[in-house]
């Protein structure tokens, strides 16, 4: 019979009709949670530090709320509440003195310098958790960029020459991961060869296999100081275009074959249809990065009460295990850990 509603009306739908009702899975908490098709653990979570030189426990990144460069002895204890908290590893970022840095990045290859410290220092402490470190040079030259400069040109095959050895010193410290950020071709190859020679053939890999040259890495320089460094520089001659996107695979299967353990794609999420590629043509250890940009953004927008921030938080890095990511670099990794302990 019509049904009349006033302004409206419809005749009574045929009995059973609709025999799917995609709203019935979803009604309820239990049973969302039953169907999920994806989920986001600890065991997903990479945590970046910065770690600068000097005494000062703490000093605030100011385009990245939240985050602070910690001294060496202050990043044992972060790094120590990190571990507890079940995260699997972190990733080391130094902030250079300026009066270390030189068109060479010697200080890279130096093991004394805050990295090497750093590593130690979390070893000796008898933290379990790993420790990656990053091989490029653009924290440590005086230029910005994160290869060896001639002119405007950025040396490949010689500043493969100093991430050799720059790995070699972060391995000898104790670094569990090598993760070169670079882009110069055959890095990967140079790298393994060199720390298999010196008996570290235990260190695994984790390329940047497809790094893009974004605009959303402008938190992450003001933090490690090479943004006054590279001005307005440009590093699109070594990193992809955002373009492209089939050469991110050609980028990542060169990286395998030199031998890579683990690739990355950063950045996340104007990349998940890279993350997604990637995942999906090479089924290997996949991560992604959600770099300083994005959080600063996410941060931003929830201090002013415009998102809310816990939830976009959690969101955001469910997108990228659903993209296909094995795990995720972020600078919310302390508070989405807490988060997910609380259940």
């Amino acid at each position: 019979m019509p049904f009349n509603g006033g302004t409206k009306s419809f005749m009574a739908p045929a009995p059973g009709f609709p025999t799917t009702r995609m709203r019935r899975n979803r009604r309820t908490d239990w049973s969302r949670r039953l169907v999920a098709e994806n989920r986001l653990s600890v065991d997903d979570l990479i945590w970046p530090v910065f770690v600068h030189s000097g005494d000062e426990a703490r000093i605030p990144v100011p385009s990245m709320p939240g985050v602070v460069r910690h001294s060496v002895d202050a990043v044992v204890d972060a790094v120590g509440e990190a571990a507890a908290l079940g995260i699997p590893m972190i990733a080391v970022f130094p902030v250079v003195d300026p009066s270390l840095k030189d068109d060479g990045g010697s200080n890279a290859v130096d093991p004394d310098n805050v990295v090497c410290r750093t590593v130690r220092a979390i070893k000796t402490a008898g933290i379990d958790i790993g420790v990656m470190c990053d091989a490029a040079l653009d924290p440590f030259t005086s230029h910005g960029h994160d290869g060896l400069l001639h002119g405007d040109e950025i040396l490949n095959d010689e500043t493969l020459e100093v991430l050799v050895q720059q790995s070699l010193v972060q391995a000898a410290a104790g670094c569990d991961v090598i993760s070169p950020s670079d882009m110069m071709d055959g890095r990967i190859g140079a790298i393994r060869a060199a720390l298999d020679e010196a008996g570290h053939r235990q260190v695994q890999i984790m390329a940047y296999a497809a790094k893009y040259a974004s605009g959303f890495y402008g938190p992450f320089r003001d933090a490690v100081g090479s943004a006054s460094t590279l001005g307005k520089g440009s590093k699109s001659t070594y990193q992809m275009d955002p373009a492209n996107g089939d050469e991110a695979l050609r980028e990542v299967a060169l990286d395998l074959a030199e031998g890579a353990d683990m690739v990355m794609v950063k950045p996340g999420m104007p990349y998940l249809d890279i993350l997604h590629r990637v995942k999906t043509t090479f089924a290997v250890p996949t991560f992604v990065y959600q770099v300083s940009g994005e959080y600063a953004m996410l941060r931003g927008a929830a201090e002013r009460g415009w998102i809310d921030g816990d939830r976009v938080m959690m969101e955001s890095l469910l997108a990228f295990r659903r993209a296909g990511a094995d795990g995720v670099l972020t600078y919310f990794a302390i508070e989405a850990a807490q988060r997910l302990k609380a259940g």
